[in-house]
Parts: structure tokens; sequence; C-alpha cells
């Protein structure tokens, strides 16, 4: 398995055997609805095109892209990779920056959800974050 070193939080949601992967955040907590399902921290690895065309994700490239989506069209993350192995390695660094509080889950979105980021804070960026 390539993400052995996942912080304290993070899981592997799926692993495909083209390289492809999910990882999701405390899924016991946005699972439960203490928060919001959609709101489920999920970071991708992939070799898909990132073009915005519908069915264009489904073409492998070259590159590898990470990234985390806080919800299904709202990025707070995206980088690119010239390998797998730099990608997963990539994804793990966004997974633990996330926890550490260094992501700027405010700033990815265009209207404030304050009640819901009061709620995550308490799980990440401190030593609460476990």
């Amino acid at each position: 398995m390539t993400f052995e070193s996942l912080p304290e939080g993070w899981r592997v949601w799926n692993e495909e055997p083209s390289g492809r992967a999910i990882l999701v955040y405390r899924p016991d907590v946005f699972g439960s609805g203490d928060l919001p399902d959609e709101c489920l921290p999920t970071i991708y690895l992939t070799n898909g095109a990132r073009n915005a065309r519908p069915g264009s994700g489904q073409y492998a490239t070259e590159e590898w892209h990470v990234v985390l989506f806080l919800e299904p069209e709202v990025e707070a993350v995206s980088e690119t990779y010239e390998s797998r192995e730099a990608g997963a390695a990539g994804a793990v660094d966004v997974a633990e920056r996330f926890v550490a509080g260094e992501v700027d889950y405010r700033g990815a979105y265009q209207v404030p959800r304050e009640e819901y980021f009061a709620r995550l804070d308490e799980f990440v960026g401190g030593e609460e974050s476990a």
C-alpha cells in the first residue's frame, strides 16, 4: 500500500490498480451527521485529464494530479506531479498540511459557511486534531 504514512484522521477510500486513489478525512465524523456529508474533505490522485469538458477525466495523461476537494465543486489545493510516486507523496503532504491547519479552507469558499468552519476548526490545526 502506498499510503501507510497518512496523518491521523485520513483514510484510503479507494485505490485502483491503475494508480488512481481517493483519500478522505474523518468519514466517521462527516458520515455521522456531525458535519455535513457533502463537505467531506477528499483528496484525489489521478492521471486523468483536468479539462472542464465532461468525460475528459477518463483520458490518462503523463501527469499526476492531486486535488483536495472540500465539497464536490470546491477545490482547496490542486497540484501536478510528474509520476504516480511523486503524486502519492504529494497527496500525503496535502493531507498533512490539512491536518496541521495549513490549508486555507475558508478561502476556498465564495459563500462563507461560518458555523461549519467553526466546527471544522475543532478537528484541524491544533492539538484537538486527532
